[in-house]
């Protein structure tokens, strides 16, 4: 019945305790093809892919025809489920410190699915673990074997996730969201290789994203759902020059738009000198201990009041090493100094109480939010802990003033992380930080994991609260159309290195390096120009 397609789905409708998720789909992947699915968030994207692969927990009904090529999806038994998924269907799930094991290190987690489908074991599996470090493009394999998931970056762990899910060859691949984490210059090289290892293989692709400039490049055909509901479907270029839904349209002109405002004085804020960080990389039974790792080499920058540092470059580059460092959230030499205080001279409770002036939001913004408590708490935890004198009353007031303040309705306030999408869950970390009125803000890839809609809704926050609080943001992102509305100086990291740094309109615009020159042209940042980000 399926021959001509990987995947079909016909009729697809899921629920949750009876709520309506997805109503009715049908959709089918051809051999060889990348079939994209795209929407905001909480359109029913992941929730598509998961129903059909029966990994949605027990309150979700799923009804309708499901098949992968000749087997009919919905007849199979648990155990067979067990020898299907990661076999003839791979996926790539968003979160990867989530997905990945942190127990275990990357060589166990990549051997143990070569040992259950394909049968190896000892050097045969490290070697073939090895092997697809290297397809997925990251450094140094055999050091980032022995590591564990939390000694990577995003991008390294998103570059693993993806190895694991290409090992067994699949039928098909599910990719949701595989590129998040990466830059721009990993992003068409993971893309590239997917789509080899497609051809190669005649491997069907479902690619779940909200990054339209990858669809426009990697994808041959496009669905576009809303609320659950199929909007069009099509080939890419046709949907993209000439979409017949008003909600496509909408979707294609959602693109974070504006400059930051302008600074009106250069009052220093944070200024860091020959600031470094340097790793011990850990030492084999019977080997000699081998040389530090110099993780960021010595950099100094300098940071006004009301201004925006963006930070770029590749993953692995440096960039978050260098927001923790100036934070004093990792171990580094050189000065750090804060509104004329040097930081790096503190400790104890006399950099506690500095803490309270410079806070973070993460890149995961469901990582980083204790699923156990309800967001009143998860809000006012770091309130409580500075300014222990405040009562209950004056407490939920500042947490549902914040709230306001973020966008978010007060009855968010009792609720838990789990129950809100992805931008949601971003405003709460938004919130937790700007609730002790900080002077300083790190974002660390604040708004990689969400759709085009909302990141132009994040922009506008982000950029309305600096505005009305005259704070200083250290912007770390790959997705250089979103720097170019956030910052007003960009500068650019590479292996720990400063390549250049200068104004935004200079860095992004007429780049002197031939690094941040590759940087734009796998961003296509000139065709941003275009849709009005200037």
């Amino acid at each position: 019945m399926c021959a001509d397609f990987v995947l079909r789905l016909e009729q697809l409708s899921v629920a949750f305790d009876g709520k309506p998720v997805v109503e009715n789909l049908d959709l089918a992947v051809r051999p060889g093809e990348t079939l994209a699915l795209v929407g905001e968030s909480g359109s029913g994207k992941s929730v598509t892919a998961l129903g059909a692969m029966n990994l949605l927990p027990r309150n979700a009904r799923v009804s309708g025809r499901r098949y992968l090529e000749d087997t009919d999806l919905a007849a199979l038994r648990p155990r067979d489920w067990q020898g299907l998924l990661g076999s003839q269907v791979g996926f790539i799930f968003q979160e990867p410190m989530t997905s990945l094991n942190p127990l275990h290190t990357v060589a166990k987690q990549i051997m143990e699915t070569l040992r259950l489908h394909q049968g190896l074991s000892g050097r045969a599996a490290r070697a073939r673990a090895r092997e697809l470090l290297e397809q997925v493009k990251l450094p140094r394999p055999d050091e980032l074997l022995d590591a564990w998931p939390h000694q990577l970056s995003g991008g390294q762990r998103q570059r693993v996730m993806i190895a694991m899910a290409i090992a067994n060859n699949p039928r098909l691949l599910i990719a949701d969201e595989p590129t998040t984490a990466l830059d721009v210059t990993v992003q068409q090289d993971v893309l590239a290789l997917l789509a080899e290892l497609r051809d190669r293989h005649r491997m069907g692709m479902l690619l779940i994203t909200h990054d339209l400039n990858l669809v426009r490049r990697h994808a041959d055909r496009v669905c576009v759902l809303y609320r659950g509901r199929e909007q069009e479907t099509g080939p890419v270029d046709r949907v993209f020059e000439a979409p017949q839904s008003n909600y496509t349209r909408a979707l294609l002109g959602a693109e974070p738009e504006g400059q930051p405002s302008p600074l009106t004085r250069e009052e220093t804020l944070l200024e860091t000198r020959a600031l470094s960080v340097v790793f011990q990389r850990p030492k084999k039974l019977f080997a000699k201990r081998p040389l530090p790792f110099e993780a960021l080499a010595p950099l100094s920058i300098r940071l006004a009041r009301g201004e925006t540092l963006g930070i770029v470059g590749e993953s692995g580059s440096g960039k978050t090493t260098l927001a923790l460092a100036a934070l004093r959230l990792m171990e580094s030499r050189g000065e750090i100094v804060f509104d004329g205080e040097h930081l790096e001279r503190l400790s104890g409770n006399a950099l506690r109480r500095r803490r309270r002036r410079f806070q973070i939001v993460f890149q995961d913004p469901y990582g980083s939010l204790s699923p156990r408590l309800p967001v009143s708490r998860i809000i006012s935890e770091g309130l409580r802990f500075h300014q222990p004198q405040l009562d209950d009353p004056t407490v939920e007031q500042r947490v549902q003033t914040t709230l306001e303040e973020v966008g978010l309705p007060a009855d968010c306030a009792s609720r838990f992380p789990h129950e809100f999408s992805g931008g949601q869950r971003q405003r709460i970390a938004i919130a937790r930080a700007i609730i002790l009125e900080p002077e300083l803000l790190v974002l660390d890839e604040p708004t990689s994991a969400l759709d085009r809609t909302v990141q132009k809704q994040l922009v506008e926050l982000l950029r309305a609260l600096q505005s009305r609080r005259n704070l200083s943001y250290l912007f770390i992102s790959h997705d250089l159309a979103v720097v170019r509305a956030m910052a007003h100086r960009v500068l650019v990291l590479k292996d720990g290195q400063l390549v250049e740094q200068g104004s935004s309109q200079q860095i992004l615009s007429e780049p002197e390096n031939d690094y941040t020159k590759a940087l734009l042209a796998a961003a296509n940042l000139k065709s941003f120009s275009m849709s009005g980000i200037r």
